[in-house]
């Protein structure tokens, strides 16, 4: 190889170099999305949230869990409050506090045996609690704790059967849900994705808009998910 053909190969290298640097920088960087738990402003700004939302809902709405405490006590025996072990965050266990919708000798205290369409348990108060969702109110009280938020996947029965096997053998990433707290509401519950999970099909939407959320949390979405939530209740609520 002669001098002025190492010349030639040595600028075509150096072509080719530049070349493939100037393409690299053309091309819109890939930036991965940030895990939940690497947004502490956010992830602060959304408890401060909470604790001012939670906290002036219980004041305003005090008579009215009052009266419906004592409508339970008056029109079937046993307490007025009604509570369960879930999933938390981190996995963690925590306790759920419901106003008590059904009688309590058949109430199902793991929350496995899940509620039907005219489902015997349910006491004609209940009925109408968990039709306009008043029965979750209480779970305020789970926010204040810290154990909640308001937005976020609802907190699942321990054991929860979906499709007739247990969740997390339906969706392999079904814990990947409890990175953040439950919410009294979530992604799933405003498109309209809750009741039973007797079906594969819902079942597996279910989770993976609860994991959708995980994935794309931001304020912005906890506020379109409050509003889309208060707008559905407002045209009527689809809870049995």
């Amino acid at each position: 190889m002669t001098v002025k053909d190492l010349d030639f190969a040595r600028h075509e290298t150096v072509v080719q170099v530049r070349s493939a640097r100037a393409i690299g920088r053309s091309r819109p960087e890939h930036r991965p999305l940030k895990r939940i738990d690497e947004k502490p402003v956010q992830m602060a700004l959304k408890r401060a949230m909470d604790i001012v939302v939670a906290s002036s809902a219980l004041l305003v709405l005090l008579p009215v869990l009052l009266m419906i405490a004592l409508l339970i006590k008056m029109t079937s025996p046993g307490p007025a409050l009604f509570s369960q072990l879930r999933w938390g965050k981190d996995c963690k266990k925590i306790r759920v506090y419901k106003f008590r919708s059904m009688y309590s000798d058949r109430a199902d205290q793991t929350g496995v045996t899940q509620t039907r369409v005219g489902d015997s348990r349910i006491t004609p108060l209940g009925a109408v609690l968990r039709k306009t969702n008043l029965d979750e109110l209480p779970q305020l009280l789970n926010v204040l704790k810290g154990d909640m938020s308001l937005v976020g996947p609802r907190p699942h029965a321990i054991g929860m059967l979906a499709a007739g096997v247990l969740y997390e053998d339906l969706v392999p990433e079904y814990h990947k849900r409890h990175r953040v707290r439950p919410g009294i509401t979530g992604l799933a519950q405003m498109r309209g994705l809750r009741g039973p999970t007797i079906l594969a099909s819902k079942s597996r939407a279910r989770a993976a808009a609860d994991l959708h959320y995980v994935d794309n949390y931001s304020l912005m979405l906890d506020i379109n998910i409050i509003v889309g939530t208060l707008r559905n209740e407002a045209f009527g609520g689809s809870g049995f």
